[in-house]
């Protein structure tokens, strides 16, 4: 399938609603939190979409991202005229590294080959550096729902939350994780909340990963 206007709007027609603001700044203070040493810290977004995490950063970062849309650069290219983009597909990251982040936003459950990216993605960071990801689950209470309600195609990986600590886990440490509850409410309004209490029964969970 092609990542194109098409797809976007399909699957994904409130997609500014669905990234608001607030999402944006828990994403960002994940992203700081990495980064804490760094005074000027570069980082790279995997499936960067219409580029609204990396807008939302300040000026410190030396900011990259590509996406397998031609659709979703151009968009991004408008929105953050500083950040560099390129069209790419996920598991070719482009840009040389090191990096000192590197993120993937709802991108991995997507991508086929998991050990191949999470290698390269591993071979471009820094010692110690940062990987943060975010993926649905579809194990615990809400993983019935979860199936229900997808309807993306290219979601290759339906997996439990254990899958994701235990195959990431293999290539990073992981420092710690969260549960999210997300969905776009009637009149929308778009619920984020974040939980550590009741990570195990959310929808989506968001992860920091280092290096060994």
């Amino acid at each position: 399938m092609k990542f194109d206007r098409s797809y976007f709007e399909t699957q994904y027609a409130n997609y500014e609603r669905q990234n608001p603001l607030r999402k944006m700044a828990f994403y960002r203070r994940l992203a700081e939190a990495a980064a804490a040493n760094c005074e000027n810290p570069r980082i790279l977004d995997i499936g960067c979409a219409f580029g609204f995490f990396l807008s939302s950063l300040s000026p410190r970062w030396e900011r990259f991202g590509i996406d397998a849309s031609d659709f979703a650069i151009g968009r991004a290219r408008q929105l953050a005229p500083g950040v560099k983009f390129a069209v790419s597909a996920s598991s070719d990251l482009v840009f040389s590294g090191p990096f000192d982040v590197i993120v993937a936003f709802d991108v991995l459950e997507h991508i086929p080959a998991l050990d191949e990216i999470l290698g390269r993605i591993a071979a471009v960071l820094r010692p110690h550096a940062g990987f943060i990801f975010v993926v649905p689950v579809y194990d615990g209470l809400t993983g019935p729902a979860i199936r229900l309600l997808d309807r993306d195609p290219t979601h290759v990986h339906k997996e439990a939350r254990e899958f994701w600590l235990e195959r990431v886990g293999a290539c990073f440490r992981i420092v710690d994780w969260w549960g999210i509850c997300r969905y776009l409410l009637p009149g929308g309004f778009y619920c984020h909340l974040v939980t550590r209490s009741f990570r195990r029964y959310t929808p989506a969970i968001a992860c920091l990963a280092r290096l060994p």
